[in-house]
């Protein structure tokens, strides 16, 4: 027996472009892959994000030959146990760049496990993209521009030779997460993704910068699941991008989950806390019924509610959506954002705390380089210009199928509206447009936290 390290899959479930895969590799003469699944995570994630996570697993065992070791437990434990019985040398893994990680990575650290890391999830790793003065970027423009000037490494080619170290008996606990009946994710794993980034190249790119906004059509990507897991690296989409208008604005979109990873890690409390203080003496309302009907889908706004059922159906929401129900909940609704990031975190399979928590502190108008609060998302209005037709509402909302022009945005101004009992619309947005206003204006008087 040579020389063993372990490779610890973490949010790179890939073979391609995983420089520390490479590294663990050159080091010894057998590598044993792992996968350690924590308890805690798989309790707060819900089954779409389960499942997901649980096919992606299945597939990279399959391109390791079947032989990733995959265990539950803290890592400390885990890793220890594993080195011991397999007589493993080192441990390999790439930096993870979120707090719960690094949380994980210092228990490692404490317990005596050096852990070598090589890379990240991001073309360029948090904290490296600086002002002259060495200060971070709060403002995502100027930061889109020193990313580019800093540029990033070619992607690098997946192992040609690499021996695998045979699980022992009990070591490979697949999960065997199911998606519930009627719901449909798409398909998870480091395959489905480079097809997924070929037929977008081929087909959707080069309009990318219009149909984006167009949820009733194929206009995304739908790569962000894939870059949540780490089946496909940002080197690898941004290597293969032109200089046609839709790519650069496919480019841009790469540099926003960067930016929001760079916030993250000089603000590690906004995950769940405010980025801008102010805003957490607004006045708000405790969720009740409302907040219910919110997530259910059920709110009598036809463009809000299809977005929330597609939620709840795929485990992923069309972006443009994602600024209009985050909008209601907070600016018609008067509910904190951490209720509504708390509830996309259960469901979505892209769930990545960065993106997710700084894009709901946009819209609510209180993270960095965010939307001001006083603008306030119609519904109405959103819904008629990026879904004229209706049919993103009809594919989610059946009661509304039998409506046609303006009515399926406002079945309220139709006389067979209600026909298939949609529900009553649960407030009147003008109206609590003002609210929220008035309700900025509160704490404009009131003297300011600092920060």
């Amino acid at each position: 027996m040579g020389k063993r390290a372990i490779f610890w899959f973490r949010r790179d479930l890939r073979l391609a472009d995983n420089p520390a895969l490479l590294a663990a590799i050159d080091e010894a003469d057998e590598v044993l892959p792992l996968f350690i699944l924590d308890d805690e995570v798989s309790e707060r994630a819900g089954s779409h994000r389960r499942s997901y996570l649980a096919a992606s697993l299945h597939a990279l065992n399959e391109s390791l030959n079947g032989n990733l070791i995959v265990k539950s437990g803290s890592p400390v434990e885990v890793i220890t146990d594993l080195m011991k019985r397999y007589k493993a040398e080192s441990v390999h893994s790439a930096f993870p760049f979120a707090p719960y990680g690094e949380a994980r990575d210092q228990e490692l650290k404490s317990a005596g496990i050096e852990v070598q890391q090589l890379g990240s999830g991001y073309a360029v790793a948090p904290g490296r993209v600086r002002k002259d003065d060495g200060t971070n970027y709060r403002v995502y423009t100027p930061f889109y521009r020193a990313w580019l000037a800093h540029g990033w490494r070619a992607p690098v080619s997946a192992p040609k030779k690499a021996q695998w170290v045979s699980p022992q008996k009990g070591d490979q606990q697949l999960p065997g997460w199911h998606i519930s009946e009627g719901v449909s994710i798409q398909e998870a794993g480091e395959k489905a993704a480079l097809n997924r980034f070929k037929a977008f190249l081929k087909k959707a790119a080069d309009d990318y910068g219009d149909a984006r906004n167009i949820p009733g059509i194929e206009g995304t990507s739908r790569l962000s699941p894939h870059l949540r897991w780490g089946e496909i690296h940002p080197r690898t989409i941004l290597a293969a991008l032109g200089q046609s208008k839709g790519h650069e604005v496919y480019r841009k979109e790469i540099a926003w989950r960067e930016f929001y990873a760079d916030v993250l890690h000089h603000n590690p409390h906004t995950s769940r806390d405010y980025y801008d203080a102010k805003y957490k003496k607004m006045r708000y309302d405790k969720p009740g019924k409302q907040f219910e009907a919110w997530c259910e889908g059920k709110t009598g706004y036809p463009f809000v509610d299809a977005a929330m059922r597609q939620l709840v159906k795929e485990g992923w929401m069309h972006n443009r959506t994602r600024m209009v129900v985050a909008s209601f909940l907070v600016k018609d609704l008067h509910i904190e954002w951490q209720y509504g990031a708390n509830f996309f975190m259960k469901y979505l399979i892209d769930n990545d705390v960065a993106s997710n928590s700084h894009g709901w502190q946009w819209t609510a108008g209180c993270g960095t380089d965010a939307s001001p609060y006083y603008r306030v998302f119609n519904p109405i209005e959103q819904g008629k210009r990026f879904d004229p037709d209706g049919v993103y509402i009809k594919k989610f909302i059946p009661e509304l199928s039998h409506l046609s022009g303006d009515d399926v945005h406002e079945p309220w101004e139709s006389d067979q509206g209600y026909l298939k009992n949609y529900p009553k619309r649960i407030v009147d947005h003008a109206a609590e447009r003002l609210e929220s206003l008035a309700r900025l204006e509160e704490i404009k008087a009131a003297k300011p936290l600092k920060p």
